[in-house]
């Protein structure tokens, strides 16, 4: 008996627009008594904008059929993505029209599909009496119709089955895209008629007028052979036939003909007029939705449902929302996070040495011992600077020999930019893994063609990452006189280069701050997972102008130009050698162009002298 009375509620459910018209053609309503009505509504984001504006005015439509009130009908609302929300509870609103605002308030939580939730959240919650469910003890029935498109993300038919053992009826309406095994876990049997799938969410409306029969008592329709084409339709002890929709009725009171009501062109849908079961009904194209007319269309602005994600800007399109940034900044691939644009990748900025992004803009930066000149891009420069460098190179077993190989290549295009010779730039080379091995010391090679020979003659070592050992190597081998090191006394630039490609297995901080205590500047240079900070920990200050990084062995030689202009000597090169550097040269032309003005000047003073004398002496002569 009681599903017999929730057969009116769901012809009501199944009835799309125009709705007014609909239940006005049904004839007089039957009333079912009290009832407690829960709708169940999918708002994942697989329900498209457009097809959750169908549904909300199917709600709304559906207010207008139902007998509400305190005594009869109550009804919520909630809806259901990867959460549950309640629209509104059962003991909220006594009126239709209030149900209308909250319903047309709607905003759709466009997430997962967890319908299983919804049911509890309706047990538990949806049909308590502290939500307006009446108690138990009065018997009015509860029902639950729930709506939805897709296949549920968690499992439905145990709570549903929990739900059905407290008496509350279930009503599955699948459209479109729905899964029917879950619409017939979810439902109440007998299924056949609990379970509904329709093809788009436009065709609810095709499955209503079955169920009129069932408003008034007895079905004379169902009883005899009526002959009608389309539908029979009960009236008290008799019946009569009706037309689908679109039909009208012919002469015979039994046949049907076809009507178009949309190509009589009397519709005035802004967009396309659509023929729909009992008349014709306005759609609009995708990304409008349909005004209160019925018939012109707006843009739907996709931002203010509130759930773009975006970091910065939501810009609506047809096609949904987008997300922009403001100026200054990038679209991350996630298409909502926003990064601040690195204008030294994006623009030609032609520094010489370094470029580093400042927000909105950049500077240049020069190497230790060279300033930035007037254009605010070029560095002064020492072009045949007297440096002793060594190269400490990883041969862990991480870098693998056809990278290795790489690294050596790239060894050798930094030595083309030195000028090597025995009174210019010394080079040594030393290989690490688990031990420290010297492949040449600073003191062997004269040439620069000498040191990239032996470069490429230098064997994989392979092994373990000894990093703090390869410093200590350096600090008390490499830079000794015995290796080809330059006496202190004259002041060569002692230039240390690490280059490794992963993180240290012994402890660097000791031997880094070493090294750089000796007076040896230290660059670093990781390729691919390098640590950043034993990076910056083995550089000298400051460590953007002594950090090189680079994400893979192939693309490493973008390095080259910032270590071309970083390994520049400072001057001092002490009093009585023959080291000339043409930096020193500069000076000493300058001291000389300023002596000799002071000497010109003088002589001009010693000039006038003379003369102030002769010109005193003859005025005494002439006083005698």
């Amino acid at each position: 008996m009681r599903g017999l009375l929730c057969w009116p509620l769901l012809a009501w459910l199944l009835l799309l627009q125009p709705w007014e018209t609909q239940l006005r053609v049904a004839g007089p309503r039957c009333h079912t008594g009290p009832l407690d009505l829960v709708f169940v509504i999918d708002s994942s984001r697989s329900v498209r904008p457009f097809e959750f504006e169908t549904v909300r005015q199917f709600l709304v439509g559906l207010l207008h059929g139902l007998n509400v009130g305190p005594n009869a009908t109550r009804v919520g609302v909630i809806q259901y993505s990867s959460q549950v929300q309640s629209v509104f509870p059962l003991g909220a609103f006594s009126r239709p029209e209030d149900m209308e605002r909250a319903i047309g308030a709607l905003v759709p939580l466009a997430q997962g599909t967890m319908t299983g939730l919804a049911i509890q959240y309706a047990m538990n919650v949806a049909f308590s009496v502290a939500e307006g469910a009446r108690p138990p003890e009065e018997r009015v029935p509860r029902v639950a119709v729930i709506v939805t498109d897709g296949r549920p993300q968690d499992r439905v038919a145990e709570v549903a089955a929990q739900a059905r053992a407290r008496g509350i009826e279930i009503y599955a309406v699948g459209v479109q895209r729905a899964d029917v095994g879950s619409l017939r876990a979810m439902a109440s049997h007998p299924l056949d008629e609990h379970v509904f799938l329709v093809e788009s969410f436009d065709l609810i409306q095709e499955f209503g007028l079955q169920f009129q029969g069932r408003l008034c008592g007895k079905d004379l329709c169902a009883e005899g052979e009526h002959g009608c084409q389309h539908q029979c339709v009960n009236a008290p002890g008799t019946f009569h036939c009706a037309c689908d929709p679109g039909y009208k009725l012919a002469p015979d009171n039994k046949s049907c003909l076809d009507i178009d009501l949309c190509a009589e062109k009397t519709h005035g849908c802004e967009h396309h007029c659509v023929s729909s079961p009992g008349s014709y009904f306005c759609r609009c194209q995708a990304g409008f939705v349909l005004q209160q007319d019925k018939r012109s269309c707006r843009a739907i602005d996709h931002c203010s449902f509130g759930n773009h994600s975006c970091q910065h800007e939501c810009v609506s399109t047809l096609a949904g929302p987008r997300c922009h940034c403001r100026e200054g900044h990038d679209l991350l691939p996630d298409g909502r996070s926003c990064r601040v644009r690195d204008l030294c990748n994006g623009v030609d900025h032609g520094c010489e040495f370094q470029c580093v992004s400042e927000g909105l803009s950049y500077r240049c930066l020069c190497p230790a011992g060279r300033q930035l000149q007037a254009d605010g891009k070029s560095c002064n420069r020492c072009r045949e600077g007297h440096v002793d460098l060594v190269l400490l190179v990883d041969g862990s077993k991480s870098v693998r020999p056809q990278n290795f190989e790489l690294v050596k290549r790239f060894v050798n295009q930094i030595v083309d930019f030195l000028d090597v010779s025995p009174d210019g730039t010394r080079v040594g080379l030393v290989q690490f893994s688990s031990r420290v091995r010297t492949e040449f010391p600073l003191g062997r090679y004269g040439t620069a063609a000498e040191v990239k020979q032996a470069v490429l003659a230098v064997e994989y070592m392979e092994r373990g990452t000894m990093t703090g050992l390869a410093l200590r190597h350096m600090v008390e081998h490499s830079f000794s006189e015995a290796q080809g090191a330059r006496p202190r006394a004259l002041n060569v630039p002692r230039v240390g280069l690490v280059f490794t490609d992963g993180r240290s297995q012994d402890d660097i901080s000791v031997w880094a701050a070493r090294a750089k205590e000796e007076g040896i500047v230290m660059y670093a240079v990781g390729v691919g997972k390098a640590v950043e900070e034993e990076l910056r920990e083995i550089a000298s200050e400051p460590a953007e102008l002594h950090v090189s990084y680079s994400p893979d062995f192939s693309t490493m030689t973008h390095l080259l130009e910032n270590l071309r202009g970083s390994i520049c000597p400072e001057e001092g090169i002490s009093p009585g050698t023959e080291l000339r550097s043409p930096c020193e040269c500069e000076s000493l032309v300058e001291f000389q162009g300023r002596t000799l003005g002071a000497l010109e000047s003088l002589t001009q003073n010693l000039a006038q002298l003379t003369a102030r004398l002769e010109d005193l002496e003859n005025q005494l002569a002439e006083q005698q």
